[in-house]
């Protein structure tokens, strides 16, 4: 993990204050940096957890998707799709698995075209050692109660939403929590 910046101020309240002085009040601003600035750290956080397991949080993704079909196995398209990431990502991170002798490929009996992941009893048991890991870690974010954490959570929905990562069912609607 990276050492720590230890700095005496917080950057992204100077450079908001910076920017506000210059180009006018912006709180999305701050609020943006602030995101990509908490991405970093969680992401060098998961990724040391995983590491030694010679994943990435990626990979870590990717396999435990695989233990959540019915059959630990799917096709390459569907990982995509369900993990946001263009296929170019899912066939490196499928390869990288692969290699390691996390999952298997075999060609799709549904789709004479198609290729299917499926989780190896190795990557069963490194799937589950390191999600004890991640959890004893609370995935990075151990500074935060659930409330918190489902605050969060319901903070940055309406953002995914926007982008079309899918749709509220119509009794939930934007603001509103889900029952």
């Amino acid at each position: 993990m990276p050492k720590p910046l230890a700095l005496d101020f917080d950057p992204i309240a100077r450079a908001d204050e910076l920017w506000t002085r210059r180009w006018g009040n912006v709180p999305s601003m701050a609020a943006i940096t602030s995101v990509m600035r908490a991405h970093q750290i969680l992401l060098a956080r998961v990724d040391a957890v995983v590491k030694p397991y010679g994943l990435t949080f990626a990979r870590y993704e990717a396999l435990v998707l695989l233990t959540f079909s019915r059959s630990g196995e799917l096709p390459l398209s569907k990982i995509g799709e369900r993990l946001m990431v263009h296929p170019t990502s899912v066939t490196n991170t499928v390869d990288r698995l692969e290699r390691a002798g996390l999952v298997a490929r075999r060609p799709n009996p549904l789709d004479g075209r198609g290729v299917l992941a499926a989780i190896t009893e190795r990557g069963r048991q490194v799937v589950e050692q390191a999600t004890r890991e991640l959890m004893a870690v609370e995935f990075g974010l151990e500074g935060y109660d659930e409330a918190a954490c489902r605050e969060v959570f319901d903070l940055l929905r309406p953002l995914r939403v926007a982008a079309g990562d899918f749709d509220l069912p119509r009794q939930e609607g934007p603001g509103r929590e889900q029952s």
